[in-house]
């Protein structure tokens, strides 16, 4: 499909995995699978196009079946791979052929100290010469203490709504977001149930008027790990327009995703 055409609609967060498939050190593992072919059929019924397909906690460093994905349907998914200083340059060159564009640190449940990967300039360097960014996914209220532990050069995307103590601008996280504006963060308005008490329409609201809707990207989230009795494709992709006005719905659906990912209308 051409990238140009007005009917592509991206799903910016999903994941696949085989059932009882995990690194040894996993807190969770799914009895289940999650394909790409269920995704597809999910995808497909309201429209959806093109993914962004993230490596789960669960895998670590493990990115074997992302990539095979990546490179089963190379013109229609990017993906989001779980690396660390170890892997060589050789390594992320090949990931990057195969539609790799970020890096995510998942952070929820862990500590959220990253002094040690501050001083791998080298790595932070060769991720800004591919264009990659750095996927973020914090405990509630705890993006404040990480994003000044980040390269301020490289591009933050923030998972599931950035998920701030609570929904008003006056957040220590909204307040950060505004101040960073959407040149260098966009948000995902994703997995509205692990905000815990925080509404996510509220949530959304306010994340739109702190950064406006170019910095704002929709994710399923599916299959809603943890939170499977959510796994309702259809019901997941709907909130979105409960959450914005349909004059926000192309930039979030399309326009965005597709200049962060593909790099479609990027200056």
């Amino acid at each position: 499909m051409d990238l140009t055409t007005s009917s592509v609609r991206v799903d910016c967060h999903f994941h696949v995995f085989e059932a009882g498939r995990a690194v040894a050190q996993a807190r969770y593992v799914p009895a289940y699978a999650a394909t790409i072919k269920q995704w597809w059929e999910q995808a497909g019924r309201v429209g959806v196009s093109h993914g962004v397909l993230v490596q789960p906690s669960f895998l670590g460093e493990d990115n074997r079946l992302l990539l095979s994905t990546l490179a089963a349907h190379s013109n229609r998914l990017i993906g989001v791979a779980v690396v660390s200083p170890r892997t060589s340059p050789h390594e992320l060159a090949a990931m990057h052929a195969l539609g790799v564009r970020g890096v995510r640190l998942n952070l929820s449940g862990r500590s959220h100290d990253l002094s040690g990967w501050a001083r791998e300039h080298a790595y932070w360097d060769r991720l800004l010469s591919m264009g990659w960014h750095v996927e973020v996914h914090t405990d509630p209220g705890r993006l404040p203490d990480v994003i000044p532990q980040l390269p301020s050069s490289l591009h933050v995307v923030v998972d599931h709504m950035a998920k701030p103590l609570n929904p008003r601008p006056s957040d220590p996280t909204l307040r950060l977001l505004g101040r960073l504006g959407p040149g260098r963060v966009s948000v995902k308005l994703s997995g509205g149930y692990r905000l815990g008490e925080v509404d996510p329409q509220e949530t959304a609201h306010s994340l739109l008027d702190e950064l406006g809707c170019s910095a704002l990207l929709w994710g399923s989230d599916w299959p809603c790990t943890n939170f499977e009795n959510w796994a309702d494709y259809p019901a997941l992709h709907a909130t979105l327009s409960q959450w914005l006005e349909p004059a926000h719905l192309e930039a979030v659906n399309r326009i965005n995703p597709l200049r962060l990912y593909w790099g479609v209308g990027k200056e």
